[in-house]
């Protein structure tokens, strides 16, 4: 298949994979059911929504919203793991009149899930080895951490 017609179809058509996944231009997914599955109802007679922008019909038709970028999300971005801990910062927050950072609303956190089975002692050592790790990582951060 030449990837250039491929490219093509994606950016100026809506792009239908067989007869019932139709992707549409505006991100949107459609989907529609079989002809020999129309006797069968899917919700009560309504239409139901779920999370994720998924809309189900009472004939089985369903929706798929796209993403909406900025508006959803992951509110933290992992930075560095360790085997029971992770570094997370939340997600970068940008001034929409001048495009810069709010430098101020952006907050690191570092969490450690360790089993209850491990018991004290042996907690207390691997929380201190991967503490250390960790502080290790924030001293080779190009960014500096501001300590509250």
């Amino acid at each position: 298949m030449n990837p250039q017609k491929f490219q093509e179809q994606i950016l100026n058509n809506a792009v239908q994979m067989d007869a019932s996944v139709n992707f549409q231009l505006n991100g949107n997914m459609l989907i529609v059911p079989c002809p020999w599955e129309d006797d069968k109802q899917v919700t009560n007679g309504e239409r139901v929504r779920y999370r994720g922008g998924i809309e189900v019909d009472a004939d089985g038709r369903t929706r798929v919203k796209r993403y909406k970028v900025g508006s959803k999300g992951p509110l933290h971005e992992t930075l560095y793991e360790t085997a029971h801990g992770a570094v997370k910062i939340t997600r970068p927050q940008i001034r929409p009149s001048d495009g810069r950072r709010r430098i101020n609303e952006e907050y690191v956190y570092v969490t450690f899930k360790f089993p209850k089975k491990y018991g004290l002692a042996l907690t207390k050592a691997l929380y201190q080895e991967e503490a250390d790790e960790i502080m290790s990582y924030f001293k080779t951060r190009k960014e500096e951490t501001i300590w509250k």
